[in-house]
Order: structure tokens, then sequence, then C-alpha cells
């Protein structure tokens, strides 16, 4: 009698749990069918990244930049629009310089067609918040690779596709190219903001016990008619950009320009220039990646928009890059000729380089931007 009475006991304990446990099941049901209407109410399609400018591809809709490129049919390039041979806005829309032919390259890896690219020039300060914002697809714009940008900023970089350095440009009645700090003390320095020069300049006159004045402007042109107005005493910016804009003044014959002098002969800094692009975005990075190693690949062969279809079976490396057997661009997501594409229509590294840049005085002998095989950094990895 007494077992029967504490097996009755149980059985209406397991009664009670199973009751309860039957209620909270029908809350749970209960509240997603109550929530579920609210949750669709609020849930919109993704806009379309290639006609939303305030999207970003790579993290909104799930796509990677290089399936917005090929849906939209042409890339959005970053650049300058006003760096002397690196990207100089043309009255049509269209860019020329070192930088917008590296845009032209992408486009011709992925879409065939060198010209399928709208140029959007942004300045200095601005061009990270385009770039994550999705504006444009890519940044080619005399970008600086540091690691505050490559982590708190949050953008990846590709390779470096030139080795610059900061200086500085006077009069030279006023400077040598054997100035140091020391022999700034008290001027007034130009240059625009939103870059690494500002800090760059304070740092090195403050190391060298000098006290000068930064005055920061919009774009560098701003700084050079600055500079040319005599409102600033000197103008700072990579070497570069001071060779191109003093053979750009002295063609245009103006006054002083021929004795404007570029120092210090060693580079207060180190400017590793190439694309920057959104992160987490392996697909699309593959690919402006691949299109630089490619032009520089080709330029280590000897192999060049005049003779590649003579060339383009030169050696098995070769044939895989230009999109012959063991190409790899088709698991890339691209055409296997995509990078023969980028040879025949924009060139090698040595063609983008000297078509740009060697009329305004910036070599490759002897500088880091000569190949490896001639001491310089400029290097691919293997196409296999």
């Amino acid at each position: 009698m007494e077992a029967k009475s504490k097996m009755i006991k149980r059985l209406s304990f397991l009664l009670v749990v199973l009751a309860l446990v039957a209620a909270a099941c029908g809350g749970t049901e209960e509240t997603t069918e109550t929530t579920a209407p609210d949750d669709t109410s609020v849930t919109t399609a993704a806009p379309d990244p290639g006609t939303d400018p305030g999207t970003d591809p790579g993290q909104d809709t799930g796509k990677s930049t290089l399936d917005v490129v090929k849906e939209r049919g042409k890339l959005i390039c970053g650049v300058s629009g006003s760096a002397v041979a690196f990207s100089e806005t043309q009255p049509d829309g269209s860019a020329t310089g070192f930088d917008a032919d590296y845009c032209k390259a992408v486009a011709a890896a992925v879409l065939g067609d060198a010209t399928a690219v709208e140029f959007r020039s942004t300045t200095a300060a601005e061009r990270f918040d385009v770039l994550k914002s999705g504006e444009i697809d890519v940044l080619f714009r005399n970008t600086t690779w540091t690691q505050s940008r490559d982590s708190d900023v949050g953008l990846d970089f590709g390779p470096t596709t030139y080795f610059d350095g900061q200086q500085l440009m006077g009069p030279g009645n006023r400077f040598t190219v054997d100035s140091s700090a020391a022999d700034v003390d008290g001027a007034v320095l130009c240059t625009n903001t939103g870059t690494t020069t500002e800090k760059n300049i304070v740092e090195w006159a403050r190391l060298g016990g000098a006290e000068i004045v930064v005055e920061g402007v919009e774009t560098f042109p701003e700084a050079m008619e600055r500079f040319k107005e005599g409102t600033c005493d000197l103008v700072t910016t990579d070497g570069s950009g001071l060779v191109g804009n003093k053979a750009t003044e002295t063609a245009a014959g103006t006054a002083g320009a021929a004795e404007w002098v570029i120092f210090p002969s060693a580079p207060i800094s180190k400017e590793p220039l190439g694309p920057a692009y959104r992160q987490n975005d392996s697909a699309w990075a593959d690919v402006v990646n691949w299109t630089i190693h490619a032009t520089v690949i080709a330029d280590e062969k000897g192999v060049t928009s005049a003779n590649i279809d003579d060339n383009r079976e030169i050696d098995p490396e070769a044939g895989r890059l230009f999109g012959l057997e063991g190409e790899v661009q088709s698991a890339m997501n691209l055409p296997a000729d995509a990078f023969y594409q980028v040879i025949k229509q924009v060139g090698n590294y040595d063609e983008i380089y000297s078509r740009n840049l060697n009329p305004v005085g910036l070599t490759r002998e002897g500088s880091l931007n000569a190949s490896f095989v001639d001491g310089g950094m400029i290097y691919a990895p293997p196409a296999r």
C-alpha cells in the first residue's frame, strides 16, 4: 500500500512537470508567432551596390566587390585627379597617369576592357570614407600603407606599386640638397591635410630641434599655389609629387621653378604606395593583387603590350599567366585570358612606369622601383 502511494505521488509529480514544460513550449511558440511579423515588417531588400553609393558591397549584400563590378559592367576607381604623373583628370572625365593606368589594368582583367572605368577624384581627407562606404571599388591614390590604416581605419592593402619617401621643396636661394631640419627653423610649410605627411614633418622638425608652422590645405595643388605666391616658405609631400610639380611648373615657365630645390636627398620617411580596398573581401583582393603581379612578371620576362602575342608561350609560367594550359584565372572567377588583356591593353610594369613617370624625371634605374634583378624592390610571387 505504501509503495502504491509513493508511485501515485511520483506520477502526479511527473504530470505537473510535463504540464509546466508544455506551457513553456506553448509560450515560446506564441512569442515567436507574435514577434515574427514585426521582424518581417522591418526587413528590407539589400540595396543594389551598383547604384547606391552608401552600400558596402562586401558587407551589406554578402557579395564580393568582384561580383558587383562584373554585374555593373564598369569599375569605379578612386584617384587623386590632381597628382602629377600619377592621376590627372582630363576634360572628358577620364584620367591619365601611373595610378590611373592601374585602374585601367584592373578593368581589363575583370571586364576585358581597360576603358570600362569611372574615375572618382577624392581628396586625401575623404578617400578612406569614400572607399569604406562603397562609393568606389578600389583606391589608387598615392596612398601609403601604414599600421593604423591597416588596422584601426579598417582597410586592406595590395602590393606596393611605387616605393616613395617624403621630402621638402623650397627656393634655391634659401635651401640646398644638403639642407636639414635645422635649416627650416621658423619656416611655414604647406601640405594637404589627411596625409601621413603632416605627422612626418612635425616629428622630423622636432627631432631636428626646429620649430615650424604647418599650413594644411585640402589638396596639394592648393599647397603649390601658396608656395608660388610666397605664403609658404616650403611645400612637403612624397618626393615623386615634388619632382612632378617642379617639372610641370618649369615647363610652364613659372618664375624660379627651375631653381627649386628638393631636399633632403635621403627622404625623411618610408612611403610605400599602392592600392587599398575594403577589408575581408579576399576574392576582390586576389584580383587587384594579381593584376599588379601580372604586370611585374611580364616586365621580368620582357613581355610587353607590343610582343605579348609572340611571347605568350615564352615559358610555362607565361602560358599559365596569360590564359593557356594550367591557368588559374578561371578559379579566381576571371576570364582565362584576364591578365593577357591587362598586358595587351595597358602594358607591363615598366611600360606603365616609363609612360607616366619618365617624362617628369622619375626613372627606375638605381631606385627602389627597379626590378629586384636590378637591385630594386619590385618583385612578384610566382604564377602557378
